[in-house]
């Protein structure tokens, strides 16, 4: 089955598709666009940079495959969270403190952003605030002490630190040690902000096309993206279609791996049960190499992921095993019921940094033709609700002609997945239950 049927399959069964239905549909593209601007992709990176590149006066043409929002975008789970998906030495080791500290504070600013967008353009998403790290033992929460510490001494940024002893004021579970709280993270309903964003984005007359995947890009100075049915000229043109450009880019593939990530939503249970589980009603994510991650939603129901899957197949009896993850850290949830299970596709870097970046810079061949007007957004790594929409606010800069913070995350190096196609996976696959067992132990 290839990566398309199966995103197909975890699609059929989402509680955000069940609650929030399409209202507003895009044409297919059929026959030719000018623009100053061609983004593939509609997903919540795309879709970022179209706004930003209308507002600047821009003319902007946006190719989505499917439909807007159906991706990663679409059907995450819901947290925005500061950081990256790398613990932050990761880029101080490469870029140094002063530069790894400005990345700091954009991915704060891309929590902002959410605040800015939802209030600009009205969109309700189920927007609640607070965000709780949570350590499963006495040597994560050293682990996660160390964290808390070192990032107010060294980036000024504050948590409250939660001691055992605390724990049940803020999560009514028996598996966690300790934690911390960030009141600037927060957790929405990803498919209602995103469609949202579509809507913001064409209200600024942003061409919009679904159902238009993109099948090839001719290089130059005036670049051409077509698709089964049509064309679109553009002076610059974006990839923001991670895992799913499905070899419009070859050079980027090797770079990012398509890892299955699951979620469940429970039945709808007893309000004050649910208020009780995490009484802050933050959302809540372990500190584990395969961590588990959840949160409460406003129709008093849990939403539970954890389940990944790195050689793309669809883990056996979803459901029924997710169950078992919930219930394992909350008890009071043994009976209650799931009654949506779906998943998708998240484009994981080697280092989980994300990789921005310009098409010419990873072309071998500099004799060949003009690449340098073809803009790239990946890599995101599960952690990209909120760096999204600053990656689209960054690549928009720099086609304006500021690349200073686009460059910043430019600069950050990586390696292609080794084994090429055939051996990529199975090499992942091996990794990660190295660390899975690393977890358990």
């Amino acid at each position: 089955m290839t990566l398309l049927q199966t995103d197909l399959e975890l699609t059929r069964n989402s509680y955000y598709a069940a609650t929030a239905p399409r209202r507003q549909r895009f044409p297919v593209l059929q026959g030719h666009v000018d623009a100053d601007v061609a983004i593939v992709g509609g997903g919540l990176a795309g879709l970022s940079a179209a706004i930003e590149l209308a507002d600047r006066g821009y003319s902007v043409a946006l190719l989505e495959a499917r439909q807007v929002g159906w991706g990663a975008s679409g059907r995450n789970g819901g947290q925005a969270i500061a950081g990256l998906a790398c613990d932050q030495s990761v880029i101080e080791s490469q870029l140094g403190r002063e530069a790894s500290r400005r990345v700091w504070d954009m991915t704060l600013e891309s929590i902002r952003l959410i605040g800015e967008r939802r209030e600009r353009f009205g969109i309700e998403c189920d927007w609640r605030d607070g965000y709780l790290g949570l350590a499963v033992n006495e040597r994560k929460a050293r682990e996660l002490r160390e964290w808390h510490e070192l990032m107010q001494r060294d980036y000024g940024y504050r948590t409250t630190w939660i001691a055992p002893q605390d724990m049940p004021g803020w999560i009514a579970s028996p598996r966690f040690h300790s934690g911390i709280h960030d009141p600037l993270g927060g957790h929405l309903h990803p498919l209602k902000y995103s469609m949202g964003m579509a809507g913001a984005a064409a209200s600024l007359g942003v061409k919009v096309f679904e159902e238009s995947g993109v099948t090839e890009i001719v290089p130059g100075r005036i670049a051409k993206v077509r698709t089964a049915q049509g064309s679109v000229n553009a002076s610059h043109v974006l990839l923001a279609g991670n895992v799913y450009l499905q070899g419009v880019a070859p050079v980027l593939e090797s770079r990012v791996m398509p890892v299955g990530t699951y979620i469940v939503t429970s039945e709808a249970i007893e309000p004050a049960l649910a208020a009780s589980l995490i009484p802050s009603g933050a959302a809540a994510c372990d500190t584990n190499f395969v961590l588990d991650y959840f949160r409460p939603t406003l129709d008093h129901r849990m939403l539970y992921g954890g389940r990944v899957s790195y050689s793309t197949t669809t883990p056996s009896n979803l459901a029924e095993s997710m169950q078992r993850r919930m219930a394992r850290t909350f008890p009071q949830l043994r009976d209650t019921k799931v009654e949506f299970a779906w998943g998708g596709f998240v484009d994981i870097s080697m280092n989980r940094a994300p990789d921005f970046g310009r098409l010419a810079d990873r072309l071998h061949d500099k004799g060949g033709p003009d690449w340098s007007n073809v803009y790239y957004l990946q890599g995101f790594s599960g952690h990209g609700l909120a760096l999204t929409g600053l990656a689209g606010k960054l690549v928009a800069e720099a086609i304006a002609g500021d690349a200073e913070r686009f460059d910043t995350f430019a600069r950050i190096r990586h390696r292609s997945f080794p084994g090429g196609k055939l051996l990529r996976t199975p090499a992942l696959v091996a990794g990660m239950a190295y660390y899975r067992l690393k977890d358990l132990l």
